[in-house]
Formats: C-alpha cells, sequence, structure tokens
C-alpha cells in the first residue's frame, strides 16, 4: 500500500526566533508520544543542528544527505535512523544547485508523494523565501511560523502574500509566539509579549495557536554547553514550562494529523495518477498544451483547482486551458457595465453575468487600429445562435496601459493572443466556454471537443463575415 507523510514546515524570513529549536525538539515530542509513528526530520539551512542532534555516529561523506535527496536519489538510500528514534536527513552546504531543479512550486510535494515516506515529515526552512522554502509551504499540511517580536511579525505578511499570489488555502498557516520573555510586563489590556503578538497576529487576519514557547535560560543552555552536544527540551529540560509547552503543541499537531484523512502530498499524487490516466492519444496533447494557470488571477491552476468554470481556445488554436468562474464573472462584469468591485452595483451585475455566461459561449474579438481599441464581444448559445453583442472601448489597450476597469480583460488578451514585439496575433480571437468545474477536463474528451471544434468553426464564419 502506498504511504504518504504528513508534512509540517517551520518557516520564517526572520533568523533566531527558534525554528530550528522548534523543528528538532517537535520531532522528538511527536515520536515520543506516538512511537509507532515514522517522524522524518529534513533541513534547508546549512547549521548541521540536526546532524549533531541526531546523529549515532560520526558523519561518514559517503552517506547520502538532502542534497542527493532533493536530485532525486530514493529515500530509501537517504533517511537515516537517528537519537530518540528519529529519523533524519543529513544537512548539506551545497543546495545552490538545486534550485534551477525545483523551478516548478510543486516539485517537492510530488517528491514527497513519491518517496514512500510514511508518519510525519518535519522540514526546517532557511530564513528566506527562495524556491526551495516556497516548495516547502506548498507542501505542508501545516504550516508553523514562530514570531519572537514586532520585526519577525511583520515578516509574516510574505509568506501569506505568497499563498494569495497562488490562490492556495491560508487555513494551513499559523503563528506560534515562541521565545516569550515572561518577565517583561506592560501596561494595559495588552499585559506581556504573547498576548500583544497574538493579538496583532488576529488582527491581520493571521490564525495563531492557543499555546507558545517561553525563553528559557535552561532550554537555551541545550544547545551551547561545554560538551558541545545539542540535548533535548524532553530528557534535559523537563522541569521548564517550555516542556509542557512542547507537550501542548504536539498533542495539537497530532490532532491535526489524525483528523486529515488525505494529506497534500496524497492529494496531489492522486492528481497526477488521474492525469496520466487520461493521456491518451488526442485527448493526451490537448491535455498537455493547456496552459498551467488562469490566465485572468495567474494562479496555479493544479494548485487552486477548484472553481475551473470556464474553457478558453483562441481561434488558431495556439493557447489553451481553463479560466476560474470567479475570474471570468468578475472581468465581464467590469468590462461590459464599466463597474469597479468597490462600486456598490457591482455584485448584482455580477450575479446577472454569472447567469448570463453560465449557458453561453463568449467570443472576445480585439480590433486594434491607430484610432482606437474596442473588443467586439458576442454570446453565442451552444447551437450557435447569436444571443448577445456589444463593442467595448480599450482606452489605453494598445500602450499598455491599465485603468482598474479592464484590468482582468487586457491580462487574458495579452496572456491569450500576445505575438511578436507586444502586438496581439493579427485577425486572432478567443472564445470561452462554460463546463462543469467539478470535472472540467471532460471538456477535451472527444465527444465534447467535436462539439467545440464545429462552433469553432462556425464562429470564424460568423466573424469572418462581418
Amino acid at each position: 500500500m502506498h504511504t504518504y507523510p504528513y508534512t509540517i514546515t517551520i518557516s520564517s524570513e526572520k533568523g533566531g526566533v527558534g525554528k530550528t529549536t522548534l523543528a528538532t525538539n517537535l520531532a522528538i515530542y511527536l515520536k515520543a508520544m506516538r512511537e509507532d509513528m515514522q517522524v522524518t526530520l529534513l533541513s534547508f539551512d546549512n547549521h548541521f543542528t540536526i546532524d549533531k542532534m541526531f546523529e549515532l555516529q560520526k558523519r561518514d561523506e559517503d552517506v547520502p544527505d538532502v542534497h542527493a535527496l532533493l536530485m532525486g536519489a530514493k529515500a530509501s538510500e537517504v533517511v537515516q535512523t537517528g537519537q530518540y528514534g528519529v529519523s533524519y536527513i543529513r544537512s548539506s552546504t551545497e543546495l545552490g544547485d538545486i534550485h534551477e531543479r525545483f523551478k516548478g512550486p510543486m516539485t517537492l510535494t510530488r517528491m514527497l508523494a513519491e518517496s514512500g515516506i510514511s508518519g510525519i515529515v518535519i522540514i526546517d526552512t532557511r530564513p528566506d523565501l527562495n524556491i526551495l522554502t516556497q516548495n516547502a509551504l506548498y507542501a505542508a499540511d501545516r504550516v508553523l511560523i514562530p514570531v519572537k517580536d514586532l520585526p519577525s511579525l511583520e515578516n509574516c505578511k510574505n509568506i501569506f502574500a505568497l499563498f494569495d499570489q497562488r490562490g492556495i488555502d491560508k487555513k494551513s498557516l499559523a503563528l506560534i509566539p515562541c521565545l516569550i520573555d515572561s518577565r517583561i510586563k506592560f501596561d494595559g489590556i495588552f499585559k506581556d509579549q504573547k498576548t500583544l503578538l497574538r493579538a496583532i497576529a488576529v488582527n491581520r487576519g493571521y490564525r495563531c495557536l492557543d499555546t507558545y514557547i517561553s525563553k528559557s535560560p535552561k532550554v537555551e543552555s541545550l544547545n551551547t554547553n561545554p560538551d558541545g552536544k545539542i540535548y533535548p527540551i524532553l530528557t534535559h529540560a523537563r522541569s521548564t514550562e517550555v516542556h509542557s509547552q512542547f507537550v501542548e503543541i504536539t498533542r495539537d499537531i497530532l490532532r491535526s494529523v489524525d483528523a486529515t484523512k488525505e494529506t497534500r502530498a496524497c492529494l496531489y499524487h492522486t492528481w497526477l495518477l488521474e492525469k496520466e490516466a487520461n493521456k491518451k492519444e488526442s485527448y493526451l496533447a490537448r491535455l498537455e498544451g493547456l496552459a498551467e494557470r488562469c490566465l485572468i488571477c495567474g494562479s496555479v491552476l493544479a494548485e487552486q483547482p477548484d472553481d475551473r468554470s470556464f474553457y478558453f481556445e483562441t481561434s488558431d488554436r495556439s493557447a489553451r486551458g481553463f479560466l476560474h468562474g470567479n475570474c471570468v464573472s468578475s472581468m465581464l462584469c467590469s468590462a461590459l457595465y464599466g463597474l469597479e468591485e468597490n462600486d456598490q452595483t457591482f455584485a448584482s451585475a455580477k450575479a446577472l453575468v454569472t447567469d448570463k455566461v453560465a449557458g453561453a459561449v463568449s467570443i472576445l474579438f480585439p480590433r486594434i487600429s491607430h484610432e482606437s481599441s474596442q473588443l467586439d464581444y458576442r454570446q453565442f448559445n451552444m447551437a450557435g445562435e447569436q444571443l448577445l453583442h456589444k463593442n467595448v472601448e480599450m482606452p489605453g489597450f494598445d500602450a499598455g496601459e491599465f485603468n482598474g476597469i479592464h484590468d482582468r480583460l487586457y491580462l487574458l488578451l495579452n496572456e491569450a493572443l500576445a505575438g511578436f514585439e507586444g502586438a496581439l496575433r493579427k485577425d486572432s480571437w478567443l472564445s470561452v466556454y462554460p463546463v462543469d468545474p467539478s470535472n472540467p477536463e471532460a471538456v477535451l474528451h472527444e465527444d465534447s471537443y467535436k462539439t467545440i471544434h464545429r462552433l469553432q468553426k462556425h464562429f470564424t464564419e460568423a466573424i469572418l463575415s462581418i
């Protein structure tokens, strides 16, 4: 039976917030509370704390490390059994050449899905948002973001913005106050550091764990001592409140693990298998030629597969793909009615547009001349009968200007119809078809695509006859 790991990523752009302490000790607590579960730890940083803490014998340079894993080595070759029963992958200082291999945001997700590693994987990241960190964030079922002060809290916005840009649900992200000095007190309603940090986080819309990690001289001594070793909190600092805090964090994680029926790696791998199974003959060619993103919002469709309610194809068949229903409705609402999202009538106009386009094919034909730029917009039913015809002025389109109202429309036209030197391909136009969002790829099956092929031919004749 194929196994998929539950992935936890520890991330912060701010150094010194306790990422590695959280990652290493969380691994030990998880293993102690769930002895029969595999817990695997790896790091994209180059400080070798993980190696020093978990290696059972002196480092052997011939043993594969995290670099080998990222270059395609089998997990069985790189995962080592370490101290306290925790599995780990040795660290590397040579991850600079990995970035070229990890251009795609879901590369690590796929590797973990195919690794055969079970249980829980914990990833300790560098204090930046390079491509490896991004991959670790996207692969995670749970992201823990340690914050200890306002600067580290301020940096959190970049991680949340990254998820917004990719259109990924932010429910996996959670802040955890770390290195909190209980001696620091404030006047007013925010009496201490953790209360203040949590209040600011909630005010900004960030989810924050109920617990926190205290600053402790005893815990700090576990990393810096005459022995030159790194000791875990579980065995050497049970008398501190940090021990009970880690117990609470671990229990919270295990509840989440138990409640997760399909991990992110499992879901992604299932999607890959389904995609591979459908890649046959002409259907294969059509799937492989699809745009990876929604050309209106830019979201990667593999990461935001819901609401793929429309299929687009250019008249010359050089560009094809899916669009989010919300993006199409918002775009047409602005283009046809000249409304911005903050206009009072936008919601009602959008509802009307959504209802109309759900059962119609939209044709977008930009007509660009030296005098003006216009969009010839038409709607047809599935029998090829014209339902609507409207000419839409596109001010500033030829000059590459955006005006807030037509931004989505301009993005779509430029992405789908771009030719040489920034100009649109001559006499090319775009057709947008409604599809079943629960199974949008069905539109590319042979019978369904024959209908599209027939309609495309009909639309070409109708447009050229003008």
